[in-house]
């Protein structure tokens, strides 16, 4: 009798094991996935190879959900809490593993597969929001997001069905608490960011909402500075911050700006232009031959392109 509970021990011990490993593997393609998405999104690295095409990839990860905070100066992309998660995970999953902890190993074992399995419910739960907003209101296709909604779901099963729980009740009723929470934390922030209620449309396909903000005289003389000093602002149309930033200046100063239309079915795009420059940020300004992404605020663009007319913007 004795005999048999050992073994049972020991095989319930190596399934566990080789578990732990799935989940490393697993979770370091995350990592890899998600990590790919946010360098991009800082420009440390180029264009993305997205499967299904590009575009449903650019329009997804530059959508209003893509980005968690952004600022003049700094923007966190959605992709690095992701990146953060599967790093926990893969961590958890390796600890229990490293000889030097054996002593400790049962106490190790037991709080991280309790932490994996939380933040794998939590990425899951996220993840399906994501892929609804992608298929909804997006209408892109992102094989990244995809993908990470996919091992996301690998993840959870893992921790399920690897860790050898002795009461599946209790799991499941803390797994339904916290998917419940970021459930509704999840929709409350997507409804917080969904553009559409304020955006104005033109009606016509690939073409941005329309500006409604009066322009001041100031913003207008700007607006032609920039564009005789050869200033250029890379844009998409659904992009909600291109249209932030043109609104900063006003409908009658955003036409006097050179503007270009990255979107691959934007109305009158240069999408070769704008692979050729390496665009991988909305809006991006082009001026006096160096690129940054991001909103830049009226003052800035006026010192960046030496404009030395009146600043009562």
């Amino acid at each position: 009798m004795g005999s048999s509970r050992l073994k049972s021990r020991r095989h319930q011990d190596l399934s566990s094991k080789w578990a732990r490993v799935a989940i490393a593997i697993l979770s370091t393609v995350g990592v890899i996935d998600t990590g790919s998405i946010t360098l991009n999104k800082w420009g440390l690295i180029g264009n993305l190879n997205c499967p299904g095409g590009l575009g449903g990839c650019d329009k997804v990860l530059n959508s209003p959900w893509g980005t968690l905070i952004e600022t003049n100066n700094y923007s966190i992309p959605l992709s690095f809490i992701g990146l953060i998660s599967y790093f926990l995970i893969l961590l958890m999953a390796i600890l229990p593993l490293i000889p030097i902890l054996k002593s400790q190993k049962n106490d190790i074992s037991k709080v991280t597969w309790w932490g994996s399995f939380y933040i794998s419910i939590s990425t899951f739960t996220f993840s399906l929001i994501l892929i609804s907003i992608m298929i909804f209101k997006i209408k892109a296709f992102c094989f990244f997001c995809l993908l990470s909604c996919l091992i996301s779901l690998s993840l959870l099963l893992l921790n399920v069905f690897g860790a050898g729980w002795e009461d599946y009740g209790k799991l499941f009723f803390r797994g339904f608490v916290v998917s419940l929470a970021v459930l509704l934390a999840g929709l409350i922030w997507s409804s917080s960011v969904d553009p559409s209620p304020k955006e104005v449309s033109n009606n016509i396909q690939g073409m941005p909402p329309a500006v409604v903000a009066i322009s001041s005289p100031d913003k207008i003389k700007l607006a032609e500075h920039l564009t005789k000093e050869g200033a250029v602002m890379y844009n998409a149309y659904w992009c909600p911050h291109c249209h932030d930033q043109k609104e900063m200046f006003g409908k009658e100063a955003a036409k006097k700006l050179n503007l270009v239309e990255c979107a691959k079915d934007g109305f009158n795009n240069k999408r070769e232009l704008c692979e050729a420059k390496g665009i991988t940020g909305f809006p991006s300004w082009e001026i006096n031959g160096s690129i940054d992404s991001g909103v830049k605020g009226l003052e800035e663009l006026a010192e960046l392109s030496n404009y030395k007319g009146s600043k009562d913007f």
